[in-house]
């Protein structure tokens, strides 16, 4: 099904058929993405004296509770209430779920200290095909299959340098997508400086800007520009499970 959309008095034409899925499934098991010490995700079928949560186990239906932790089970969007104290919910602050997106992979820069950074010069370098583009994904290199199911916990995985941060909010960025479990250091200290920065808090919080991580971008999907439809379970929480989907521009 093909359709046009305008934005900002630019028409774009996109197969509404032919969705592209950025995210990462949440599944039962050790073999699920973990990040920042989470134990793996459980799917468990409700067991009681009067009911079986499993057809193959005789129930009439199947029935599970599922846990998980949003931030380190698999791709989701967070908004300002993740660093906050006043209890801002994605609910609430994400509004506008369809996007004009830029699409960008970056071989982050090793440091002296061993760490992987995307650095200012690098974004400035990607954010030269910007085009009046409010959301942007990161795609880190290499880009292995095994993000599927990486065990991040201790590993210190890539994150974006402070003054790139800043480049990205001053390019008018308010939707920042990444296939990193953070957009900082797994060890700061607490600090939280990209977070801080994309969301100027505690000065003037931006409220309805999101980030989006631990997405995962084939590499069959070029850079570039996409439209976007960015699915998000209407938790009332500061993050949720998200199902980015990107549309080719045809």
């Amino acid at each position: 099904m093909k359709t046009t959309i305008t934005h900002n008095n630019q028409t774009y034409r996109i197969d509404l058929s032919k969705p592209l899925d950025i995210s990462l499934p949440l599944r039962s098991g050790a073999e699920n993405v973990t990040a920042w010490y989470c134990s793996p995700p459980r799917f468990e079928p409700v067991m009681t004296e009067h009911f079986t949560g499993d057809v193959n186990l005789g129930g009439a239906v199947n029935f599970r509770d599922i846990y998980f932790n949003p931030h380190g089970h698999g791709t989701h969007t967070e908004c300002v209430g993740h660093i906050s104290k006043e209890p801002y919910t994605i609910r609430e602050c994400l509004t506008e779920f369809n996007h004009l997106a830029l699409l960008v992979t970056i071989e982050p820069n090793l440091q002296e200290n061993g760490d992987l950074m995307i650095t200012e010069l690098q974004m400035l370098t990607a954010l030269s095909a910007l085009k009046d583009t409010k959301s942007l994904i990161i795609r880190t290199y290499p880009n292995e299959l095994n993000k599927l199911s990486e065990q991040y916990s201790d590993t210190n995985p890539p994150y974006l340098e402070a003054k790139a941060m800043r480049l990205i909010v001053s390019a008018g960025i308010e939707h920042l997508l990444i296939d990193t479990p953070s957009v900082d250091r797994e060890e700061d200290g607490g600090e939280l400086i990209g977070h801080h920065i994309f969301w100027n808090y505690p000065e003037q919080p931006r409220l309805h800007c999101t980030i989006s991580e631990l997405v995962f971008v084939p590499n069959e999907v070029l850079d570039g520009l996409y439209w976007m439809q960015l699915g998000v379970a209407a938790f009332e929480n500061d993050a949720a499970p998200s199902r980015p989907l990107l549309y080719q521009i045809i």
